[in-house]
């Protein structure tokens, strides 16, 4: 399917938007609960350990790539249908701007007014050539990774999905398959020396991020944010492998409609977050593993929610009021049900 072809949606961006939103949580909650250093040799160091193995470096970095790819696929579309695709983005990142402006109050490390002005940015990469737009991205990448700038890494993320969305990446992924099988793979190789290298760093007692980290602590955690994309990719890779198999497609199922609704449940996630801590005055109190079961508690109730919202709506909550800034206009929100004579 080329990206201009009416309003098909892509199931797979869906999936790991979802996936991303995931392993985001998990890390967005220890700075919103203040949750507490872990003790040395217990199980909470070892979940700490995991985290930034595993995930913190790991999410975002899919989360800003996707973002840049929906940009390509947004603009695409709208001038496909005869609509000025700049003026409908410059609407949609100036809704997500103001909305982001709202959340940062609550959550410091929102991405939303990033993603915002990063994508005023780079709107001229539009019409750039995908092969100038993909060596510059890379380029940056593997620059600001080696000096692990987190924050600025999200403009290569971004310039690389509009790159992917320019090559038509993820149209047709069935018939690209061994390609990915191959690319995954060799990705996996490395992604491993990546993390074996990282390890060599991890400190002998745990952290407390609240505080500040020590110079060893810093080196290991400036190899996860260097190492970040690539384990990404390899994350991405599998999963798209994964959802060949109509059994793990079925089960992570709820997944596309999270993702369906990442905006709705990105905010959500914090409200969530937040309900916690005051219900159950968990602000400063919370342990590592806490924290985790916390986050499989939203994790049920988002999933449950998206999948039962959307069968009786089209878009969530706040991607319908989204639209409606984007178009100036009110889409139908429910969905219309034909009837089978």
């Amino acid at each position: 399917m080329r990206p201009t072809e009416g309003n098909k949606r892509l199931d797979i961006l869906d999936y790991l938007r979802g996936f991303a939103l995931l392993g985001i949580i998990l890390v967005n909650i220890l700075p919103l609960l203040a949750v507490k250093e872990p003790g040395f040799g217990t199980a909470d160091a070892s979940y700490q350990r995991f985290l930034f193995l595993f995930v913190e470096g790991r999410f975002y970095t899919l989360f800003s790539f996707l973002f840049g790819v929906g940009f390509y696929l947004f603009i695409s579309r709208a001038n496909a249908k005869g609509k000025n695709g700049y003026v409908l983005f410059l609407r949609r990142i100036a809704a997500l701007f103001i909305l982001g402006w709202f959340h940062v109050k609550f959550h410091p490390g929102e991405a939303l007014t990033v993603y915002a002005v990063t994508g005023l940015l780079l709107l001229v990469f539009y019409k750039v050539k995908k092969e100038i737009n993909l060596v510059i991205g890379l380029i940056l990448l593997i620059v600001l990774s080696i000096m692990a700038f987190k924050l600025f890494m999200v403009v290569p993320l971004m310039l690389l999905g509009i790159a992917a969305g320019q090559y038509q990446l993820f149209d047709g992924v069935e018939k690209k398959i061994n390609k990915v099988s191959i690319f995954t793979g060799l990705l996996l190789v490395v992604g491993i020396a990546g993390l074996v290298y990282q390890y060599q760093y991890a400190p002998s007692s745990p952290f407390d991020l609240n505080n500040g980290v020590d110079e060893a602590t810093y080196m290991f955690l400036s190899i996860g944010i260097m190492i970040g994309p690539l384990i990404t990719a390899v994350y991405v890779g599998v999963l798209i492998l994964l959802l060949r198999l109509p059994l793990i497609q079925k089960l992570l199922s709820p997944l596309k409609s999270y993702g369906r609704m990442a905006l709705t449940n990105y905010i959500c996630q914090t409200v969530f977050i937040y309900l916690a801590g005051y219900l159950f005055n968990l602000f400063g109190s919370l342990t590592y593993l806490q924290s985790l079961l916390v986050c499989l508690t939203i994790y049920i109730i988002q999933l449950i929610f998206s999948v039962i919202w959307l069968r009786f709506f089209q878009f969530g909550p706040l991607e319908w009021i989204w639209r409606i800034v984007t178009y100036l206009e009110v889409p139908p929100m429910r969905k219309v049900i034909k009837e089978v004579h």
